[in-house]
């Protein structure tokens, strides 16, 4: 085991309990299902997993210090993750004024744009840098291999948050019928286009 029982068995519980605190991912993942259904908001769900990996191993390679030690850097990152999410909850509260009699359209490039959206507003996203920068060497035995220890942890994380914002997709669209009430559905969207944007500027502003 590349990380001993005594420290897997702590970070398995920190992990729920910092993957379960709603924030933009779960957001996101709202939208995505009120706009395409499950199976985009599955996409998304996946691209944010992604990004997670990114920072996992941007972690492991020495990256995430390089990003939180450099201020300029930081503020790069940030502001690029700040403008992503306010981006899409702008245009979330657009969508929410558009008259709808049906279900959206769902092209041929919308699994790779809702992957895509995931991942960008993970890997734009300093926080899981700074989550897995001063969270998860607490859970790293060095007196042994760290980086697959890191690498470990990471995979651990990243399988939680697959189950959680999966079963919370699940959940959404179960209750889609009334979800998309046309005047249910406005107003779930200008709330969570108000959520999206309210993320984007607490990322924006928020000091290290």
């Amino acid at each position: 085991m590349a990380v001993p029982l005594d420290l897997l068995l702590p970070f398995l519980v920190a992990s729920v309990l910092v993957t379960v605190i709603p924030g933009a991912d779960m957001a996101l993942v709202t939208r995505q299902v009120l706009v395409g259904g499950a199976a985009q908001a599955q996409k998304t769900i996946f691209g944010n997993l992604a990004g997670l990996l990114v920072h996992g191993v941007a972690l492991a390679a020495g990256l995430s210090a390089l990003i939180v030690a450099s201020a300029t850097a930081y503020t790069v990152v940030k502001l690029a993750g700040a403008a992503y999410l306010l981006y899409l909850g702008v245009q979330t509260l657009l969508t929410s004024k558009r008259p709808q009699a049906g279900p959206p359209p769902v092209s041929a490039a919308a699994p790779r744009r809702a992957f895509l959206q995931g991942l960008i507003s993970t890997v734009l996203n300093p926080k899981p840098a700074i989550f897995f920068l001063t969270f998860l060497p607490q859970f790293v035995d060095r007196d042994s291999a760290v980086l697959p220890q890191t690498l470990t942890l990471t995979a651990v994380h990243v399988v939680i948050g697959l189950v959680w914002l999966s079963a919370y997709a699940r959940l959404v669209h179960r209750a889609r019928g009334v979800l998309t009430a046309p005047r249910v559905k406005a107003w779930i969207e200008r709330t969570t286009g108000v959520v999206l944007i309210a993320f984007g500027l607490r990322v924006a502003v928020e000091r290290r």
